[in-house]
């Protein structure tokens, strides 16, 4: 299979999970598994399939910046970047949908992070951590009213 079918497969089986995500209300322990479970590791199982292929493509590493940009120009160790991060950012997700229920809050304050999270992952994290804050906030002021 070639790197642009891969790259394909890989965004439809993200897109499956964080469509169970934002359906999450409606069959939570479904989402859980799908966008928890089911979906990040078959991403990771393509990850570490693309991290054991032989590769044709040499040079880069992680020791500067200029490294990591030189081990990106090679498709292989691209798509390998980008798996990791559609696993990683649904993880995230999912975490944020099961820990907003779990917590009380409301969907629809959660719903705007998602796509924060899958489009710029650690801001879409923030920016739910925002929200629990000021849920978190808003709830110890009405107890001690």
């Amino acid at each position: 299979m070639d790197f642009e079918t891969s790259f394909s497969i890989a965004g439809i089986l993200a897109m499956i999970g964080w469509l169970s995500l934002l359906i999450s209300p409606l069959i939570p322990k479904w989402s859980d598994w799908i966008a928890g479970t089911i979906m990040p590791m078959i991403l990771s199982l393509g990850y570490v399939i693309l991290l054991i292929m032989p590769s044709s493509g040499s040079g880069g590493g992680f020791g500067s910046l200029a490294d990591v940009m030189a081990l990106f120009s090679y498709e292989q160790a691209a798509l390998a970047g980008w798996v990791h991060f559609l696993a990683f950012d649904l993880v995230i997700g999912a975490w944020v949908c099961r820990t907003a229920r779990a917590e009380g809050v409301s969907f629809w304050l959660v719903a705007p992070c998602l796509p924060v999270i899958f489009l710029f992952g650690p801001a879409g994290l923030l920016a739910f951590q925002a929200v629990r804050a000021v849920r978190i906030r808003t709830t110890q002021a009405q107890v001690s009213v």
